[in-house]
């Protein structure tokens, strides 16, 4: 994060829009949908003993991304879980990730 009132300032954010800041610089993606699931899985143990109020633990995760070009499907998401490895440090409990490049993708 470089500066320190930058880094303030992303952590003010909520999860999702610190994810998309992260995903976006680390990944450069061309499409990003993020989309917190948190509330299907509010009774399950681990959500119980979680401090993190606003929930912002389970999220479906849609990237494309030139950077895959070439890469395994496991090595898409280990590039995924790099650039959030903050965030799975701090509550993050699971993503359901789509990882594609553009050519994948597809025409919009």
């Amino acid at each position: 994060m470089g500066s320190r009132g930058g880094a303030t300032v992303l952590q003010q954010l909520n999860r999702a829009s610190r994810m998309r800041t992260k995903l976006q610089t680390a990944l450069e993606a061309s499409a990003l949908e993020i989309e917190d699931v948190s509330h299907q899985h509010a009774g399950h143990a681990a959500m119980r003993n979680n401090n993190n109020n606003a929930g912002e633990t389970h999220f479906n995760l849609r990237i494309v991304s030139p950077k895959f070009e070439g890469q395994s499907l496991v090595k898409r998401h280990r590039m995924v879980y790099d650039a959030l490895a903050d965030e799975l440090q701090s509550g993050l409990h699971a993503l359901s990730i789509v990882a594609k490049t553009p050519q994948e993708s597809g025409p919009k």
